[in-house]
């Protein structure tokens, strides 16, 4: 038999400022070619953890360091 699911789950941590940089079609704005090759190898860094769902069923928010943005910025859960 299966158990159910207990109260906490795993959930991931995106940039809130990263975030702003990218358009709504997915594409990053980018200037120039040697921008686009550096953009497109960077790897998007998320955190993950762990929450209680019954204590915080609203989205988390916690500040933690961006290391593309070289400094502590918000990171909201995302789906």
């Amino acid at each position: 038999m299966a158990k159910n699911k207990g109260a906490r789950i795993i959930i991931t941590l995106r940039c809130t400022n990263c975030k702003k940089i990218v358009n709504t079609n997915g594409k990053a704005n980018i200037n120039s070619n040697q921008d686009a090759t550096a953009k497109k190898s960077r790897k998007k860094i998320d955190y993950t953890t762990t929450k209680n769902r019954r204590n915080t069923p609203d989205r988390l928010e916690l500040k933690k360091f961006c290391p593309y943005c070289n400094t502590h910025t918000y990171q909201k859960e995302v789906k």
